[in-house]
């Protein structure tokens, strides 16, 4: 299990196994992160435990069933829900605190990239979802 924690640390959590981990640089993603992307990864929900502060998060439903999940302390962006897709939570990976082994394996919505980012990785490169997106 990996160990991760939001800004203040009023929130932990523990997530297993991440898969289909990508850099996202869709305006969506840029402006709930305030950054030039966020890398986020999928975990099965059974897989996903907030050890501490659950009482802690908020979230904010941009369409109906599709949650952003946050620390309502600090800020910090901890994961996402889909209500059409229970079995998993995408992860925003920067809350964790553990290594972890799993790769981003591609950069997504590359065509909405803020102007002043460069894209020098070996990544490959799509203007949507990486094509095996389920």
């Amino acid at each position: 299990m990996y160990q991760g924690s939001c800004l203040c640390g009023a929130i932990n959590v523990e997530v297993g196994q991440i898969s289909a981990i990508i850099h996202c640089h869709c305006s969506l993603c840029r402006k709930s992160s305030g950054t030039a992307f966020a890398t986020n990864g999928f975990v099965n929900s059974d897989e996903f435990k907030i050890v501490k502060g659950a009482d802690n998060l908020n979230f904010f439903e941009m369409k109906t069933g599709r949650k952003r999940h946050f620390c309502k302390t600090c800020g910090s962006p901890v994961y996402s829900s889909n209500d059409a897709d229970k079995s998993r939570i995408r992860l925003r990976l920067g809350i964790l605190d553990s290594d972890i082994s799993e790769r981003p394996i591609s950069h997504n919505f590359v065509t909405s990239k803020a102007c002043w980012d460069s894209l020098n990785e070996d990544l490959p490169q799509y203007e949507a979802y990486e094509p095996n997106r389920q």
